[in-house]
Parts: structure tokens; C-alpha cells; sequence
């Protein structure tokens, strides 16, 4: 992760730089470069996204699921690696479309740590964003094959045992997914 500090650089000259692959955050006034996803981490959240999307547009639609949406809100402009938003929370443009700047805390944020991710920076954002009304965040490790839950106000659980079930937030209740589900995405 490269990380280039920036004394003078606001919030809004951040966001009218020009967007770079993979994305950049600015976080406590610094720049700080994601890594490129790889191959675990890919498979992991386009897994998720088709998961949550499957539940979450039903009759009535939930909520929708996004992968690396710039998310912009407090001072930080954030993109974790899959945002759900509750369907009443999603901005919409003049036309009703989807708008292209979200600038609110994701309902549901999920990291999948990379191995060159500072995991500490990574938990930092989680939390950044429960404090500001995320109702639930997951931490990913497919190296461990093991996820961090964290929950606003109380604290995280963490699960590597198979059969567990990873806590969803209250408007995708119908997620059962197991940690065996989550890392059996990896075989093929």
C-alpha cells in the first residue's frame, strides 16, 4: 500500500483529482493507493455481489450491492471493496437513475484483506464507517479463511470454523452464509 502524505490537499481537491485503477482513498488527509485485487479477492466479491444481489432485489427490493463504490462522507473519501446500500438510502439522480457520487456512509461495508494491505488501516475504515451509520462491516481473510464481524457500538466476533454462520444486517436476514460457503467460492 503506497501512502503519500499530503499537508495542504482538501477533501474536495482529493475528490477532483482524476479516479486512478485501482482506486485511491483519502483518509486523515493522506492518499492512500489500494492495492490491485487478486485472484482470491476477486473471486470472493464477485461471489458476493451475485449472493447479495440474488437476495436483495426481491419483491420488494432490499437493498443493492456494489463492487468498490466510492463512498464520500465525514473527511474521508473511502472505496470498500463491496458497499451494499439499503434500496430507501441509494441516491438517485434527476432522472430516478442511480447517481454516480454516493456521499454517505455504506448501510453494509465488506474489506477482503489483501496480503499487502495494512490490516490495522483496513479495520480503521470499518470502523470509520459504523461510527458514521453503517449498520454492519466484514473483514475477508482468505489467507486465514476466517472473517471479522464488527457490529456499531459492540464488540466484533470472529468466525473460522465452517459451519458458522457470518452475521448479515437486519435488512439481508435471509443471508445464511457459512464460512464454509464464503471459502468454498475458492475451489473450482
Amino acid at each position: 500500500m503506497i501512502q503519500t502524505p499530503v499537508k495542504s490537499l482538501t477533501l474536495n481537491e482529493f475528490l477532483a483529482l482524476p479516479e486512478t485503477k485501482p482506486a485511491r482513498e483519502f483518509i486523515d488527509h493522506q492518499i492512500i493507493q489500494k492495492p490491485m485485487p487478486q485472484g482470491k479477492h476477486s473471486r470472493i466479491q464477485g461471489k458476493l455481489i451475485v449472493t447479495m444481489e440474488a437476495l436483495a432485489t426481491n419483491n420488494p427490493p432490499k437493498a443493492l450491492a456494489f463492487p468498490e463504490l466510492r463512498c464520500t462522507f465525514g473527511i474521508r473519501s473511502i472505496v470498500p471493496d463491496v458497499v451494499v446500500l439499503k434500496y430507501e438510502n441509494i441516491p438517485r439522480d434527476e432522472n430516478g437513475d442511480i447517481a454516480n457520487i454516493v456521499n454517505q456512509a455504506p448501510d453494509f461495508t465488506i474489506e477482503i484483506l489483501s496480503s499487502d494491505q495494512n490490516v490495522i488501516k483496513v479495520i480503521n475504515n470499518i470502523l470509520y464507517c459504523l461510527n458514521h451509520g453503517c449498520a454492519l462491516g466484514w473483514l475477508i481473510d482468505p489467507a486465514s479463511k476466517s472473517v471479522l464481524v464488527y457490529f456499531p457500538q459492540k464488540q466484533p466476533i470472529y468466525l473460522e470454523n465452517p459451519q458458522e454462520i457470518i452475521p448479515a444486517p437486519e435488512f439481508l436476514a435471509d443471508l445464511k452464509l457459512t464460512i464454509g460457503d464464503l471459502f468454498s467460492w475458492l475451489k473450482f
